[in-house]
């Protein structure tokens, strides 16, 4: 511990860094941060700095508002930008009681939660995220509108592809950050992009998700665009998705999702894996896809998955398995999207893979044709059911669902609830412009 701190201390020297931001999220994903000036550097990494949680949506009440920041050591990293006053250091930290117990509302926490239970069985959880987000225009003010840089499409270059250049400062940004990026491309809608990690540890994928956000959006401002993850922000076009890959290894580095006596090269952990999955997909969808926006996207015509199944090659379900098999062997849940708290979803869709493991659910089979061209009468015959096609429908789910309450604890579990809720009051008390065009003039 001392001497990761004058490591620190010595790369903050070298680096020319002179402040240093201490982040964490809220409840909602939204990054916060306290910056501390040099002098106060080796207060900060001794986990003595405090906040007022009560300030933070869905922490403390104000009557026991006293937070302090408990930094991961491991998390350091400096901004690849300079300033007049020099660079900027960054921690990643735990939220911590006054007395240095866990503050039960605090998304990484909740996060190391599910990696104890992992542990406790002898394995290790790997993930690759892949978020997408648009690059949008700005007006004369600076603010966003939905006017994309481009008129490009899936994999499409330059010059059609106006946003290259930012896209490739956001992976170079990134890699001066010590990350590995495996692809970057242009995603199918006009102005839609990718960036996709190489899978790690998934309470540092989850760290990953968060800077890489943070990134996107500094960069985007730099080169006069506005980065929005937003789910859906353009009525005809693809919504943003965050695919995410899990796997499991053992401690002798061995993927224990894979079995090649099998005739899909499945594990029985594995299917055990992803049948928690569509067990329980109904009841984490809040949490993976948690805004009123987020149903605009997972709608049938935009390969969005809606049904709650698992293939091989076909991309209609919501939960894959890629071709890859050894080390490579993975399952793919297709359906969170960019806006949620990736510790949390992250969280709610590992306690769901490991109720399945624990219960020793077993998958079936998969489901080969497109499910968008099945009828519902064939889907029922297959015992496919759909996602929750509202916030309001998902919160029902979720309400329901005692193994996403147990991974997220009574605390964030009852104030998401409580949050969401109101954003879909609100949400309902709004006459959308669409109602005013299709009734106002004809009834």
């Amino acid at each position: 511990m001392i001497a990761k701190v004058s490591e620190i201390m010595n790369l903050c020297r070298e680096s020319n860094v002179h402040f240093l931001r201490l982040q964490f999220t809220d409840i909602d994903g939204i990054v916060k941060n306290v910056e501390v000036p040099e002098s106060q550097f080796e207060k900060a990494l001794a986990g003595e700095v405090m906040f007022d949680g009560s300030s933070i949506e869905g922490f403390t009440r104000i009557e026991e508002s006293d937070m302090l920041l408990t930094p991961d050591l491991e998390t350091f990293a400096v901004f690849p930008w300079e300033s007049e006053y020099g660079r900027i250091g960054r921690l990643i930290c735990d939220i911590s009681m006054p007395d240095g117990s866990s503050f039960p509302g605090c998304p990484r926490t909740i996060l190391k939660r599910q990696v104890v239970r992992v542990s406790s069985l002898g394995f290790r959880v790997m993930v690759g995220p892949e978020a997408e987000f648009f690059l949008l225009q700005c007006d004369e003010n600076g603010s966003p509108v939905t006017e994309t840089h481009d008129k490009g499409g899936y994999f499409d270059l330059s010059p059609v592809d106006r946003g290259e250049e930012g896209r490739r400062d956001i992976v170079l940004a990134l890699e001066a950050m010590g990350y590995e990026v495996e692809a970057a491309h242009h995603e199918v809608a006009p102005g839609q992009h990718e960036i996709d990690f190489r899978y790690v540890e998934v309470v540092k994928a989850a760290d990953n998700i968060v800077t890489f956000k943070f990134v996107v959006k500094k960069v985007a401002l730099m080169h006069g665009l506005h980065a929005t993850f937003m789910p859906k922000p353009i009525a005809d076009a693809a919504g943003s998705g965050m695919h995410t890959h899990f796997s499991m290894f053992n401690s002798s580095d061995q993927n224990v999702f894979y079995d090649p006596d099998d005739p899909h090269g499945l594990s029985t952990l594995a299917r055990g894996f992803m049948a928690g999955v569509l067990k329980h997909a109904r009841g984490f969808i809040a949490v993976t896809n948690p805004l009123v926006n987020s149903y605009k996207r997972l709608v049938p015509g935009f390969e969005a998955p809606v049904n709650v199944a698992w293939s091989m090659k076909n991309r209609s379900p919501l939960l894959r398995v890629p071709a890859a098999r050894g080390n490579g062997t993975r399952c793919e849940i297709r359906v969170p999207d960019p806006s949620c708290n990736p510790y949390l979803a992250l969280a709610a869709m590992l306690a769901a893979g490991l109720d399945g493991i624990e219960s020793e659910m077993d998958c079936g089979e998969p489901v080969s044709k497109n499910i968008f061209s099945m009828s519902e009468r064939e889907k029922a015959r297959l015992k496919i059911r759909t996602l929750p096609d509202s916030l309001c429908a998902a919160l029902d789910c979720m309400e329901k669902d005692d193994v996403v309450k147990d991974a997220l604890g009574d605390h964030v579990f009852n104030h998401f609830l409580l949050n969401k809720r109101r954003e879909w009051e609100e949400y309902m008390k709004v006459i959308h412009p669409w109602e005013l065009e299709r009734y106002l003039d004809r009834y």
